[in-house]
Order: structure tokens, then sequence, then C-alpha cells
């Protein structure tokens, strides 16, 4: 049976490639959280980064959680994960995929193999080259649930920041996405997201937080509290305060 490491950053791209892997029958030898020590990297995910955790827990893989703290610098923390994979592999018998998120970002992608190369392993990322409009609408539909943790992008608002993506919603993002130019999955940065429910998820995220305003068109949501729940209260237990 094929082995898997898997990074996770709470978003929904990288829930959607383990759980594709997940479905493939593949084995799980390690999932990756990787925490940067700047907000503007280049590689990884920097809003909420307790989600990926209890993500984890709500997957009953909390077992294999592993945190890899990365400068934020541009390549270097790239050399800094490729440090800690290495280590990883090592300590969890080796593995034959490194299961990653993403559609369409050369810069990451590019990286990735080159990681997974020195390994001796193959990228698994199940999303890459879809169509994106028909990806989010795929999430949606497939039972994956996530809000906009944050907004920088002309288009998106306050007021979107903090909701759950349900079938309503994702249309919306998609005609704002065709009126204003940005990536209608979000894939150039415009927005991250968190799931908060997905189809091998056994428990909901619940939050309660506020939306600040980061200047400019950025908006980002804060939590102050963020726990596991029974599974599909995420409707009941997602609280935002947007008076900004």
């Amino acid at each position: 049976m094929p082995r898997f490491c898997a990074l996770l950053s709470g978003g929904k791209d990288s829930n959607y490639a383990l759980y594709r892997a997940l479905r493939m029958g593949w084995e799980p030898a390690c999932i990756v959280v990787v925490r940067p020590a700047r907000d503007d990297s280049w590689m990884f995910h920097t809003a909420l980064l307790e989600a990926p955790t209890l993500q984890a827990e709500a997957m009953g893989l909390s077992r294999i959680v592993a945190e890899v703290a990365v400068s934020g610098v541009k390549e270097r923390e790239v050399e800094e994960l490729a440090t800690a994979l290495e280590r990883l592999w090592l300590e969890r018998g080796g593995f034959d995929y490194l299961v990653v998120g993403g559609l369409a970002s050369e810069y990451q992608r590019r990286r990735f193999e080159a990681i997974a190369s020195k390994l001796g392993a193959d990228v698994y990322a199940p999303a890459w080259g879809l169509d994106p409009e028909e990806y989010m609408r795929m999430l949606v539909r497939e039972g994956f649930r996530f809000i906009v943790t944050r907004a920088a992008a002309l288009g998106l608002d306050a007021g979107i920041v903090g909701s759950i993506v349900d079938e309503n919603l994702v249309e919306d993002i998609l005609r704002r996405a065709r009126k204003y130019g940005f990536h209608p999955a979000f894939e150039g940065g415009e927005a991250e997201t968190m799931v908060v429910d997905a189809p091998h998820y056994s428990k909901s995220l619940c939050l309660e937080g506020e939306v600040v305003g980061r200047g400019g068109l950025v908006y980002e949501l804060v939590a102050s509290r963020l726990w596991l729940a029974p599974k599909g209260s995420h409707s009941r237990c997602i609280k935002v305060d947007r008076r900004l």
C-alpha cells in the first residue's frame, strides 16, 4: 500500500488533497503543519494556524501530526521544509507521495517536486490543473464547508470574511471573480480559507472571532477561540463580529 506525507495548512486545497489520498486507500505516514515566522511567506498558509491540528484530530489522525517552524523568508523556508521532511522520512519509515494542495502555482509546484525528488517520492496534487470554477463547486457539492479567513482583493470585502462557503456563497464568489478579475479559487493569494467540515471529518470546527482591517483591501479574521464540536454543528457555532 502506498504511504504518503501530507502538508496540511487548514485551507480548502490541502484538505482536499489529503481527502483524495485517503480515498485512494493510501496509508498516512505524516501530516505536516508548517508554521512560518512571517506573514508574507511565498509558500505557506499564514492564517489561523491553530486549525490544522484540530482538523487532523477531526480526521482521527492527530497521532501523526508534525509541526515544522520555518522562517517565512523566500527560498530559505523551502530549504527548511526540505530538511524537516528528510528527518520525517527517516523517522516514519519513508513514504511514496508528498501530498499538497494547489491548482496553478508553478512556483510552489516546482519546489515541492524538487523536495519530493530528493526523497525518492512523487508529488500528489489532485487539484492541479482543474477548472477553478468547477473545483469550487465540486468542493461544496462533495461536502466541504469552509470560511474565508483573509480577503485581499478588489471585490472581496469584510462581509465575506468568516462566512461559511455554501452553494449560494460559492456562486457569489464566482460572480465576483468574473467581474473583478481575481482567481475564482484564490490561487493568487486573493484570499485564504479554513475548512470547518468535510466528508472525512468526524467532528466540526467552531470559531469565535472578529474581522479586522489590515489596511487597503485586506480584511482578516482574528479568532479568540477555536474548538471541535459534534459533526454538522459548524452552521451554529461560527460566531464572527464584523463591526470594523
